[in-house]
């Protein structure tokens, strides 16, 4: 790899220096941890509130800091998304029912870097379909990370998720896309999860983002609840997630959010 140096793009992208990439992988390693810790706390009869209070505590435990509570007004250390809500579901006292899909989302804070990510879990087996949906959202995200590649664009990536979720007759969410981070929780650019091949700024080594697909059963549309967090699909349909956080390197992308474990995905078992 070339020496990195930080600065700014002309679309307000940072560029990162060399020595960036091991804060976030330390900031992104405690985020993966919390969820693989997550699987044996989802079944029947339980609550998102109680994992969300599971969370919030190893978030302590691990000397790191959540990005979520207080952002905006929120209150919890992760957003916990089931069946057709696609993101920003808050944690409730709402009891998990047999076959219910759950998108697990959180960021932490670890010497100033953060970390972010989320996965699917299931309360019991699966469904099929739910199965499937789940398959095919972690597939879709895996593609469009192999496109994080200097000199391709961000609409590349963005077409690479979605040309392949359409191909199997779901749809991708277009109101709510990934996101630059590093030292801040939100920042340029957007990243979207459809696009056309070409389209959008040209990456280059020492961008973080994430990419983090959410992709539905039936139609794409969403409306967001009057919570003004909630967001889930106008169907009613299932919808599913999965989140890495990455940088560009000269070769393949670096996932600072890797699964210690290497249960990222199937995460229920």
């Amino acid at each position: 790899m070339k020496e990195l140096r930080g600065r700014m793009t002309k679309e307000g992208i940072r560029i990162y220096e060399d020595a960036d990439f091991a804060g976030m992988h330390k900031a992104g390693r405690v985020a993966a941890e919390i969820l693989d810790a997550m699987a044996p706390l989802v079944f029947p009869g339980t609550t998102t509130e109680e994992i969300d209070r599971v969370i919030t505590q190893m978030v302590d435990d691990m000397g790191a800091i959540s990005a979520t509570i207080g952002y905006r007004g929120y209150q919890h250390a992760s957003c916990i998304s089931v069946n057709h809500v696609v993101c920003h579901g808050i944690p409730s006292r709402k009891i998990l029912q047999q076959g219910d899909i759950l998108n697990i989302d959180v960021t932490v804070i670890v010497d100033g870097w953060f970390g972010d990510t989320s996965r699917m879990y299931v309360a019991g087996p699966p469904a099929r379909k739910a199965e499937r949906l789940i398959q095919v959202t972690h597939d879709a995200l895996m593609r469009g990370i192999e496109m994080a590649r200097p000199g391709n664009t961000f609409g590349d990536i963005g077409h690479a998720i979605q040309s392949y979720v359409e191909a199997e007759r779901m749809s991708v969410v277009r109101d709510f896309c990934g996101h630059g981070l590093g030292r801040v929780f939100h920042a340029p650019p957007n990243v979207l999860h459809y696009g056309r091949p070409g389209s959008g700024p040209v990456l280059e080594e020492g961008m973080f983002f994430t990419i983090e697909p959410m992709v539905n059963l039936g139609r794409p549309e969403t409306k967001v609840l009057a919570d003004d967090w909630t967001a889930v699909t106008r169907d009613k349909s299932l919808s599913a997630q999965f989140e890495h956080s990455i940088g560009v390197t000269a070769s393949e992308p670096e996932i600072f959010t890797l699964s210690p474990k290497g249960a990222f995905y199937p995460s229920w078992h």
